[in-house]
């Protein structure tokens, strides 16, 4: 059963999964921006998605481009949870794993590290 939750709540949400970043991380974030979306239009179960270059990708003729884009969408992690507390645990999980990519990690080490 999915959960009823307005837009404003689940930035709210999103906005406190992206408090829990740690702040070295958080302050390595790099011409990075995040968005909700309500769902992605080619892969419409998705949870989250990483538009950009990772920082591990970065050279040195990387520069005056447009922010990288982490995009968290609203409509899929409703659909699978049960709960407001499972919609906080999923938007969290799903935060850090798209930061992750912004830092080069890979689904399969994260993975190894929990967080898939």
């Amino acid at each position: 059963m999915a959960v009823e939750m307005s837009l404003p709540r689940f930035e709210e949400l999103v906005a406190e999964a992206l408090d829990e970043v740690p702040a070295e991380f958080a302050s390595a974030m790099d011409n990075v921006v995040v968005l909700v979306e309500e769902h992605n239009e080619e892969e419409p179960d998705i949870l989250g998605l990483y538009h950009g270059v990772a920082l591990t990708e970065r050279g040195h003729d990387y520069g005056g481009v447009l922010p990288d884009r982490i995009s968290i969408y609203r409509q899929p992690i409703l659909a699978l949870c049960d709960t407001e507390d499972d919609v906080v645990e999923e938007v969290l999980v799903t935060v850090v794993h798209e930061i992750a990519h912004h830092f080069g990690i890979d689904d399969a080490r994260l993975h190894e590290l929990g967080w898939a």
